[in-house]
């Protein structure tokens, strides 16, 4: 058994680096590495390309997204597994054995992600597991974050979604659920992901027995105007594509009539008028733009 370890650059060619150290430093289960750089500035594809001859780089020629550039990895992975980790990521020890273990213990699991863990505080929690995303605010919750790792973090379990910075399925899995969607480009897809693996059958687990470190938000920074505007647009595509009826209509008055004023308010009393640019432009982005 092979596992295929896809990972995007993204203007990012030292933490890649770190991360292919401590994968072949630390990890005993056969892998291949496979790298997308995602239309970095700089020469980062060719110099990984020259710096690691034994993992496979691909370059596409223009930002294809977090679902696109994953999707582009998958075309030249060899392995029955397929993990997808961020690049800002580091290991410490052997991760990949108890995710496979978990795979493969029930065919009804096709989706699972390890603990997650901040590597500037290695004992405090970033992930084990999500609770259930609301169907109105379209919010979920991290457990454990920011949480000193604890015993009750430490049982595996079906949770509401996997984590998009480190999960990993089954290639068999992928016939019945096909790959992300590409349509949100950053933002979301792993919670739209989860959702297609529930729509075919598959459970979607959580397992602590595999831990791995995060940078967290080494690409794109929180409180800046892009990230709000990935993420406003994103939930309310992701409503758009997983809330039915009555309910999406609900979920998307929540954005326009509440949330989104809300935060508008607040930025207008910070004077932050790039923030509410970005907002409301990511509002009606994710409104009128094509989800099929």
């Amino acid at each position: 058994m092979k596992v295929s370890i896809i990972t995007i650059n993204y203007n990012g060619f030292n933490d890649t680096c770190e991360l292919i150290d401590s994968l072949k430093k630390f990890e005993t289960m056969p892998f291949e590495i496979i790298v997308v750089d995602n239309a970095s500035a700089g020469n980062d594809g060719p110099q990984l390309a020259e710096k690691y001859p034994d993992v496979k780089v691909v370059c596409s020629k223009s930002n294809l997204g977090f679902a696109g550039g994953n999707n582009l990895g998958l075309k030249e992975a060899s392995g029955d597994f397929f993990l997808f980790m961020n690049n800002d990521m580091l290991i410490k020890g052997p991760f990949l054995k108890p995710l496979v273990d978990r795979l493969l213990s029930s065919e009804n699991i096709g989706l699972v992600s390890p603990k997650i863990k901040y590597t500037y505080a290695p004992d405090m929690i970033q992930y084990a597991g999500y609770s259930s995303m609301s169907s109105i605010m379209l919010r979920n919750n991290l457990i454990g974050l920011n949480q000193h790792d604890a015993p009750q973090f430490s049982n595996a379990m079906p949770t509401d979604s996997a984590h998009g910075a480190c999960m990993m399925t089954r290639r068999e899995c992928l016939d019945r659920t096909g790959k992300m969607t590409e349509i949100y480009f950053l933002f979301y897809e792993e919670h739209d992901w989860s959702e297609r693996f529930r729509e075919a059958g598959y459970e979607v687990w959580y397992e602590p027995a595999s831990t791995v470190y995060h940078k967290e938000s080494m690409t794109i920074k929180r409180g800046t105007p892009l990230r709000l505007f990935y993420l406003t647009r994103a939930r309310i595509m992701y409503a758009r594509r997983n809330c039915h009826g009555f309910c999406k209509f609900m979920a998307c008055s929540y954005q326009l009539l509440l949330a989104i004023p809300k935060q508008t308010l607040l930025f207008l009393v910070h004077g932050d008028f790039s923030m509410v640019k970005a907002l409301w432009k990511g509002f009606f982005n994710g409104l009128c733009k094509k989800i099929d």
